[in-house]
């Protein structure tokens, strides 16, 4: 894949995959605390990530209440990787334009 990937461009997105891809998984109610957004916010972000297999989302029950983690799959992983990697491109010559020109 090149080039920016729609399905992780939008900012919230972008965000969540960056705050898991240096994790196994995380759980929702911190993801949803950093990123400052609401349970459905987070809800439609996520689905939309699962839908295209970048997310896994599971329910396990820990200390008896049920818990919701939510990690890259491997394609997802790739995915952030040289979506990151295209947007250092593009910053990359916007610094060079800008040297040129200043």
């Amino acid at each position: 894949m090149s080039g920016l990937d729609p399905a992780i461009h939008a900012v919230t997105r972008l965000e969540l995959c960056g705050l898991l891809a240096p994790v196994d998984h995380a759980e929702f109610s911190f993801l949803r605390e950093r990123l400052k957004v609401s349970d459905s916010v987070l809800s439609k972000h996520a689905k939309a990530l699962e839908q295209v297999d970048y997310l896994r989302i599971d329910k396990v029950t820990r200390n008896a209440r049920q818990r919701t983690l939510l990690s890259l799959t491997p394609a997802g992983r790739h995915a952030f990787r040289e979506h990151v990697a295209e947007l250092r491109r593009l910053a990359s010559i916007a610094d060079a334009s800008h040297e040129v020109a200043g």
